[in-house]
């Protein structure tokens, strides 16, 4: 593989862009061509100030032909393999596909299913061929699995979902940061600049997680509760501040509603009943809410720790409450925010692939929104299809009410909960079409694979996790035998008898979603490529300066919108500007231990790969450095099972079996097994987590089920 880094001459051009991969979208810029290209670090950049992680620097090691898709493949009825086809064949052979469902069938036999790292552009242009050109609703995205359960809740609080309602640069002047759910050493090295930076300026650091992970080490307070009890603990601290008389009365009247009845439930948790849930002594929980609410100022971020629960919504309502009763929030330097995942897992669920979404955030089922995205689309609102299946509910359809695929930017086969089901339901299918980079897991069941451009080769806006609107810029030159993935949807839709309205340049597709977007929840009509080059980034909602109602074919003129870095400064998103408590009582997770399954399993990530892995398992210096699986255990617990370190476990649930080496270590509790879920084949820890739903996100519950946990016997080593 050629050196990520490798020697350039200095007087080649420098194309500033963002890293490939997760929310924080850092700056980088790039020099050189794909078989040579260099890193020169973006200082000015404010997100990471020119730092990067080891992901980020080694990522144009995908550049190279050696690792990607360079030409179509098509599965050939004489053999069943995949194998080189033209453009032309590959195209015709997907549409004549999906023709043959939507006639046999009809359009909602047909699914789409996109990914949280499309810029917006794409995901702006695959949900209007899902809607315009197959007529389906059967379309959603893998961004249910990430950031779903925290934006519904700060919907129903707020009025609005945008991760971050500050930037990043306000943390480390914050008092008092609750970290709930995050590993950010792991998960987005750069960021944990903020909270090293909070701890110098005098501020106090809690981390809640089950596992003492690189980050919790860094905490003043390390809570670890329970796996699937982070509701209990969050309605255990407002219990104690209201007890306490630490409530911010006056907050609470003038700019919220629904108090009394969220207090109510959470007085019906009290600290000896928490404790007894979660394994958090009720010192620590005095602790935590006299280090918050002394501070001068509070935030609570939460990632996918607490949000990935079949009651995710629910506690993420709970964390909610708390910045709402202390009276940390819609104020300067303080209130809840969620970490996204995804490197556009904030604007990818904005602009229409999601199921029951349109462009802007505007909701499906809305009369008003579904005229003006219509008008934008040239099309009658009528025509339009409502809401459709959430994420794992349609990959669960597959075969039956679903007959055939269009798969963009995910690779379920490693990242869905009960992935072994997953995949049978892919290989039940008429027909599957994937358009990726690489080869991945999911593509290689693919009855047609296109080859598409990835982040350097192509331009186009994402969204980072703060609700900044940024610009990659195209650095290097695609191989000859690869093409956008807006130039495969125009291609298609072509095909598919709609020759307009599907461009293949990001600009033109980035000035409709404008238009699209205007006067929605995350108003756009205000951005432009020139004003996000110029400023590093424009903060959504930015809408033309002008207030008439948005016209569909032109944007007014005027004073260009500063866009908007911190929300509910002076009102909430919610019709009345307040915003909503809401009473959530602890439930019990989905699935808990018994005597056949008497341990808990957690999954999450580590630092050297990112998501299923697709993309960083073919980085040599990656897999140097996380080179497999693992199965992380507590002493006592692996005393109990006679493992030693570096011996195969296997850890069995009631869907399936994943198998890693142990690793022994004091940093987590003893009744929970961790697993990073990065890897396909025997080590896929997505075999054995859980599809339960929560009823309001449909998040499924990744985060916590019931295995046991057994050594591997020597023949099968």
């Amino acid at each position: 593989m050629p050196d990520a880094t490798a020697t350039t001459a200095p007087t080649a051009p420098i194309t500033p862009t963002h890293c490939p991969y997760c929310a924080l979208q850092c700056g980088m810029s790039l020099r050189g061509e794909a078989e040579a290209v260099e890193i020169v670090e973006r200082p000015d950049f404010p997100v990471n100030r020119g730092a990067l992680c080891g992901k980020g620097r080694t990522a144009p090691a995908l550049l190279s032909s050696r690792v990607r898709l360079t030409e179509p493949l098509v599965r050939r009825p004489a053999t069943g393999r995949l194998e080189p086809a033209t453009w032309e064949e590959a195209l015709r052979t997907v549409a004549a596909g999906l023709r043959r469902t939507r006639t046999a069938y009809g359009p909602d036999a047909v699914g789409v299913f996109g990914g949280g790292g499309l810029t917006n552009e794409k995901a702006y242009t695959l949900g209007k061929f899902a809607r315009v050109v197959l007529g389906t609703s059967q379309i959603d995205y893998n961004g249910r699995f990430c950031m779903s359960s925290a934006a519904a809740a700060h919907q129903r609080a707020f009025g609005l979902d945008r991760g971050l309602p500050f930037p990043l640069e306000d943390i480390p002047r914050t008092g008092c940061v609750i970290l709930v759910g995050s590993n950010l050493a792991e998960t987005m090295p750069p960021a944990l600049r903020y909270l090293t930076e909070l701890r110098e300026n005098g501020g106090t650091l809690i981390v809640v997680d089950p596992r003492r992970t690189r980050t919790a080490e860094q905490a003043d307070l390390h809570l670890a509760p329970r796996p699937g009890t982070d509701l209990a603990l969050a309605l255990g601290l407002l219990h104690v501040a209201v007890a306490e008389g630490r409530t911010d009365e006056e907050f609470i009247a003038d700019r919220t509603s629904g108090w009394e009845e969220a207090r109510a439930a959470a007085m019906a948790h009290w600290p000896e009943l928490v404790e007894r849930i979660t394994g958090v002594g009720v010192p620590q929980l005095r602790d935590a809410v006299r280090m918050f609410c002394d501070a001068e100022s509070g935030m609570v971020l939460t990632a996918r720790g607490p949000e990935q629960h079949s009651k995710g919504t629910d506690t993420v309502s709970a964390w909610i409450n708390l910045c709402l009763a202390t009276g940390w929030a819609g104020r300067p330097l303080s209130g809840y925010g969620c970490l996204t995942g995804q490197g556009n897992g904030q604007g990818g669920r904005e602009h229409g692939q999601k199921a029951d979404q349109l462009p802007g955030y505007r909701k499906l089922d809305d009369p008003a929104a579904r005229a003006h995205v219509a008008r934008v689309w040239g099309v009658e609102p009528e025509t339009l299809p409502g809401p459709g299946r959430s994420a794992y509910e349609l990959l669960d359809a597959l075969g039956g009410d679903i007959k055939s695929l269009l798969l963009m930017g995910s690779n379920p086969v490693v990242s869905a909960p009960r992935a072994g089901h997953v995949e049978e339901r892919l290989r039940s299918l008429d027909f599957l079409a994937v358009a990726d980079v690489v080869l991945s897991e999911t593509a290689a069941l693919a009855d047609v694979v296109l080859p598409v451009t990835q982040w350097a080769e192509e331009t186009g806006t994402t969204t980072n996790l703060e609700g900044r609107v940024l610009l990659r810029r195209r650095a290097v030159s695609p191989p000859p035998g690869v093409r956008s993935d807006l130039e495969v949807l125009g291609g298609l839709a072509s095909l598919l008898g709609h020759e307009k309205g599907f461009p293949a340049s990001p600009e033109e597709v980035f000035e409709e979603l404008r238009r699209a977007s205007a006067g929605g929840p995350a108003d756009y009509s205000g951005i432009t490529y020139r004003r996000i080059a110029e400023e590093n980034g424009v903060f959504w909602p930015c809408p033309a300066q002008d207030t008439a109602a948005p016209d569909a074919g032109a944007l007014h003129a005027g004073a260009p919108h500063p866009g908007t870095p911190r929300l509910f400064l002076d009102r909430f998103a919610t019709d009345d500007g307040r915003a909503r408590f809401i009473a959530v009582a602890h439930r019990a997770a989905a699935e808990e231990t018994d005597e056949a399954y008497p341990v808990l399993l957690t999954t999450g990530r580590v630092v050297s790969q990112y998501q299923s892995g697709a993309q960083t398992r073919r980085v040599d210096e990656l897999n140097a450095a996380a080179p497999g699986p693992f199965v992380e255990l507590h002493p006592l617990l692996a005393e109990r099972l006679g493992a030693v370190e570096g011996e195969p476990l296997a850890v069995v649930s009631r869907r399936g079996r994943a198998v890693g080496p142990a690793r022994i270590t004091t940093g987590i509790r003893d009744d929970t097994v961790f697993m990073p879920f990065h890897w396909p084949g025997e080590g896929r820890v997505n075999s054995v987590t859980n599809p339960a739903l929560d009823p309001t996100s449909r998040m499924p519950e990744f985060k916590v089920c019931a295995v046991r946990v057994e050594r591997v016997a020597a023949e099968e080593r």
